[in-house]
């Protein structure tokens, strides 16, 4: 409740105090969320159009030695880290050393079968249906593997859908395309990134973990125990911090600099940029809002650009809006805090388009019985079912992946702790402007799902029919 409070009096006060009210909103908000998750630090970047109006760390990136969190502190990249794996494959391919749609069988030729039918451009979308690798199942965390040794741990996982028919995140997929970097580059992959990112762009500080060199201002990761107390990360070996699925340090003045070199776009061909931030197309001819590192979604219909990254005790989230331009960027040094989320309220803070609905709004519903009807397509998700009110590409989701069963189960839980499941507001479309998985998107519905002890905000993207497209949760 108090994170709603603090997003309307906030909206109430934009236009009596100006820039200077708005960046005290910012730290209000910062401070109240890190206070409410029990977040020991974090670092904010906010870039509106080019300029930078927030640059500032919160709390503290070591709780031991209580050193603030500032603008130069360092935090791991986690999956937010894929975009620059997948800006170096681009350049690669510019480069004439690959190909995007060559077979991983041409550059691995002890591949297994299965990979004679995956390409690059497979693994840079998530489509190629190698399994998500599991650390103890997979990946000992605690042994050390050179690079032939990774390899040969990929070449055995299984496949769990036809290459290109379908989605589901895979950290192996972009391990795979460090190892392929690393091959046809000639140096490791984090060398290559080295040498042909972060020197040439100015992020003077952004290089691949280390936990044996001495790093100036890194901060520490921690996680909550069952009893909520703080807790220093788990040890990982040296050699799993080297993978290309996202084991990078950064700061938010390097990601200001990535902000630039993006707005730019300089460093990569139009055409590779475009490729980089489309959608996939499926085999069936419907879309998936994933490109290459990047996540393409909306705002209050409003165009999005974005990644979350989760590794060793951080949280990190890379949020980029086109109209208008706006970019957030939240780091934080705990497993369990949700940066994406913080990023999306921040938006709302200091751009009134992207206001998020007040979840604590009660409000009646606009569409008389489409809430009990939403409720049965998230009940059909979570028991692996088709509905007549799902459009294609979402009742044909089956993946069989172990992440997009974990997704449907945690949909059962909070539907079986289901207290209230509240219609809060939606954003029509007169126009065709919004599309979303293949299918033209008429309205987006916003609900507050609420259990005894946890809430979730909903939104479903529908059809001119009602069908739904396809929906998005999110921890509130």
């Amino acid at each position: 409740m108090r994170q709603s409070v603090v997003r309307f009096s906030a909206f109430a006060l934009l236009c009596l105090l100006g820039d200077a009210g708005r960046a005290d909103l910012v730290d209000d908000y910062m401070n109240a969320a890190l206070s409410r998750d029990h977040i020991p630090g974090a670092s904010v970047l906010i870039v509106r159009k080019g300029a930078i109006e927030k640059m500032q760390g919160y709390g503290l990136a070591n709780v031991e030695l209580g050193v603030a969190a500032s603008d130069v502190t360092i935090y791991q990249s986690g999956s937010t880290g894929k975009q620059f794996t997948a800006a170096g494959i681009l350049l690669l391919a510019e480069e004439g050393k690959l190909s995007l749609d060559d077979r991983l069988s041409k550059h691995f030729p002890d591949a297994p079968a299965a990979w004679h039918r995956i390409t690059i451009r497979h693994l840079l979308t998530h489509t190629s249906g190698i399994r998500d690798y599991e650390g103890g199942n997979d990946v000992d965390y605690r042994r050390d593997y050179d690079e032939d040794a990774l390899l040969k741990v990929m070449m055995r996982l299984p496949i769990d859908f036809e290459p290109g028919t379908q989605w589901t995140y895979s950290n192996s997929g972009y391990l795979i395309l460090g190892l392929l970097t690393s091959k046809l580059a000639g140096m490791h992959w984090s060398e290559f990134q080295e040498q042909h990112l972060f020197k040439p762009l100015g992020m003077t500080t952004t290089r691949v973990i280390s936990e044996s060199d001495i790093v100036p201002n890194r901060a520490a990761g921690y996680v909550l125990d069952d009893h909520g107390v703080l807790k220093n990360q788990e040890w990982v070996a040296p050699s799993l911090n080297r993978c290309a699925d996202g084991a990078l340090y950064y700061t938010i003045k390097d990601l200001a600099a990535w902000d630039a070199a993006l707005r730019d776009g300089g460093f990569l061909k139009a055409e590779s940029r475009d490729e980089w931030m489309r959608p996939v197309r499926l085999a069936d001819g419907s879309e998936y809002p994933y490109g290459f590192g990047w996540a393409i979604d909306d705002q209050r219909g409003y165009r999005l650009i974005e990644h979350g990254g989760a590794w060793q005790g951080f949280r990190t989230a890379i949020s980029r809006y086109t109209d208008p331009e706006l970019t957030v960027v939240v780091l934080t040094n705990l497993g369990t805090a949700n940066p994406e989320a913080l990023a999306h309220e921040l938006a709302g803070i200091v751009e009134p388009a992207y206001r998020l609905p007040d979840m604590a709004a009660h409000r009646a519903e606009s569409v008389p019985g489409r809430d009990v009807r939403l409720r049965r397509v998230l009940e059909a998700w979570a028991d692996n079912r088709a509905d007549p009110m799902m459009a294609k590409a979402l009742a044909h989701t089956a993946s069989g992946s172990s992440r997009e069963a974990h997704e449907r189960a945690s949909v059962a839980v909070q539907l079986g702790h289901l207290q209230s499941f509240r219609f809060l507001d939606e954003d029509r479309f007169s126009a065709p402007v919004l599309r979303r998985r293949g299918e033209t998107i008429a309205t987006i519905a916003y609900y507050a799902l609420q259990t005894q002890n946890e809430r979730f905000a909903y939104r479903f993207y529908l059809t001119k029919d009602g069908r739904v497209a396809d929906f998005v949760t999110e921890k509130r």
